[in-house]
């Protein structure tokens, strides 16, 4: 099994984060990982992406032009990677600030509305853990045990206690997506 993902949106929603969790839990189970991160000098605001490579085999190289999943989480990154999802792929986005919803017939497409279900949960800053939860739902590539193990890894020793909180975000995406387009 290999999984080559991108995920994309604006700085500050978290997209590296989720790319670094899932990254960190597969290697806690013991996959082969690659995670490379791209965002602009304004970082905050500006546009970031992740691409994130979780594999049973080795990873030959970081650097990809079409994935298996894109999760996009702006209409800029929407624009850019839509044609990116090879056929048969998913594409999964939050509607959000989104005014051009994707048209290809030939690729999965689900929506999950993170935006108003983090504001739903008051837990803004686990935005990108909804989106997570939503992915994780529809391809179950890592162990829900090892994405706990990887935000402990990944968060500051400061923020463990906000680990429930993500776990909530985490179960209720994967409640709330939803499929809207299949290949």
């Amino acid at each position: 099994m290999t999984e080559e993902i991108i995920i994309a949106g604006f700085g500050g929603q978290g997209v590296l984060s989720m790319g670094k969790i899932l990254a960190y839990s597969g290697i806690m189970q013991d996959q082969e990982v690659s995670w490379m991160p791209a965002y602009g000098p304004e970082m905050r605001g500006g546009t970031a992406n992740v691409t994130v490579i979780i594999s049973d085999e080795r990873i030959n190289s970081p650097v990809l032009n079409a994935y298996d999943t894109a999760i996009i989480l702006n209409q800029q990154s929407m624009n850019k990677f839509e044609e990116t999802v090879k056929p048969g792929g998913v594409l999964l986005y939050d509607p959000n600030g989104i005014s051009k919803h994707p048209t290809r017939t030939d690729i999965n497409i689900y929506q999950v509305e993170a935006a108003a279900e983090a504001a739903r949960l008051k837990v803004g800053k686990s935005f990108n853990m909804v989106v997570l939860g939503a992915y994780l739902k529809i391809k179950p590539i890592v162990e829900h045990e090892n994405v706990i193990k990887g935000l402990k890894k990944s968060l500051p020793e400061r923020y463990h206690h906000l680990i429930p909180m993500n776990e909530t975000a985490i179960s209720s995406g994967e409640k709330i997506v939803k499929q809207t387009q299949k290949a």
